[in-house]
């Protein structure tokens, strides 16, 4: 069942971007068919996991928020004051990143490569390593500015990841299983951190996840996905539903 819960967007008078809705939104590549008529609302300052078996499209439906695959229905951002914006600020961290682990690429070596327009293999200017310490201290990780990205453990790269992500600040994060292979501790230090930077900042987070028990504590809404919305609403309701039951059954 294709349905989705409390669709009355609430939104501060300061907010940026309102909403994000979704609708009637298909991916098809050549003959096979990975989304259709995915319909949802992303509420302002909201924290959406997207949750299903793998398989389901959930990082095809990111890359098709983020405008790298082609897709049928529409994607409509809206700011709190009614009116419509074509494309909002959007920060994105994947599910990983290959590194050389031999190589002696720093953390602010990413963010001048990333900020920077000049060549940086010279001389990285005072006011970008500034800006990198400023970045990444959103994240809790200015401390690792100056450390190998190769000696990093998963759960700092991806606090470097996010640091980028922030920057500029988004008006939509979108997260790709981000603490794929960190352990329990490193789990819920990233999930604490997501949480901190909503309170902090403007912004509306969709988060692709596997993590249910985690999701569940910490995500205002869930959504069920398998080439479809099976489910949609408070952690509690979708994971009380017919369709989880029937879609993680034995799988937990």
């Amino acid at each position: 069942m294709n349905h989705e819960r409390n669709m009355i967007c609430v939104c501060e008078e300061h907010s940026g971007l309102c909403c994000t809705r979704i609708e009637n939104l298909g991916v098809r590549i050549g003959d096979v068919t990975i989304l259709r008529d995915v319909n949802l609302h992303v509420h302002c300052g909201e924290f959406t996991a997207i949750i299903g078996p793998n398989g389901a499209g959930k990082t095809t439906l990111l890359k098709a928020i983020l405008g790298e695959v082609k897709h049928t229905g529409h994607l409509r951002f809206m700011r709190s004051t009614g009116t419509a914006k074509e494309r909002p600020v959007t920060g994105y961290v994947p599910q990983n990143l290959n590194l050389d682990p031999t190589s002696p690429t720093s953390v602010l070596d990413l963010y001048a490569v990333c900020r920077s327009r000049s060549p940086v293999w010279l001389h990285i200017p005072k006011r970008v390593e500034q800006r990198a310490r400023e970045c990444l201290a959103r994240a809790e990780a200015d401390h690792l500015l100056y450390k190998r990205l190769g000696a990093l453990s998963g759960g700092e790269l991806q606090r470097v990841l996010l640091s980028l992500a922030l920057d500029p600040v988004p008006e939509l994060l979108l997260l790709d299983e981000p603490v794929s292979g960190i352990d329990q501790k490193g789990l819920e230090m990233f999930y604490g951190l997501l949480s901190d930077i909503r309170r902090n900042y403007d912004l509306s987070i969709i988060m692709v996840s596997h993590d249910l028990d985690l999701v569940a504590r910490h995500a205002d809404r869930l959504v069920l996905l398998n080439g479809t919305v099976l489910d949609s609403g408070t952690p509690r309701e979708v994971m009380e539903g017919e369709s989880f039951r029937k879609v993680f059954a034995g799988m937990r």
